[in-house]
């Protein structure tokens, strides 16, 4: 029983993930002169899903399914803890933004720049890490 409330706890937090990032996609608006403030609650949940997410699939890894070793060996589960990683690190920029405007407010030219493209190139990984996901369940090595 425990290895399905860890997979769906595991699926759940990656649809929370998914849908977090695409409402701090349509609530960032480079033409703001002041952000909206939802981005930061939305940035919470979508960090706290994601940290859900690895901890979930972690226990996953290790305590409920085929074991550590055979998910290493795969080149597709890999991958995707790769991309992964990769979304995590394109989500730095964007969160400490955020976390900055609680002091001061205001969306720099800069800013309108990079952080649509750091949002759209985290949902341009995510099919990528979806894809991975099937061709390891499904046993491709």
């Amino acid at each position: 029983m425990l290895s399905v409330l860890a997979a769906f706890v595991h699926h759940l937090a990656a649809f929370t993930l998914v849908s977090a990032l695409v409402a701090e996609h349509l609530l960032f608006d480079r033409r703001a002169a002041r952000p909206d403030r939802r981005l930061q609650v939305v940035d919470a949940v979508y960090g706290a899903s994601a940290g859900l997410l690895l901890l979930a699939g972690l226990a996953r890894v290790f305590y409920f399914e085929k074991g550590a070793a055979y998910y290493f060996a795969n080149p597709y589960f890999v991958t995707k803890l790769v991309l992964f990683i990769a979304v995590a690190l394109l989500s730095a920029y964007p969160t400490l933004t955020f976390l900055r405007w609680r002091h001061t407010p205001e969306v720099t030219p800069a800013q309108g720049r990079w952080i649509p493209r750091l949002l759209r190139a985290q949902l341009a990984l995510v099919p990528l890490i979806v894809a991975c996901a099937v061709l390891m369940a499904k046993g491709f090595q």
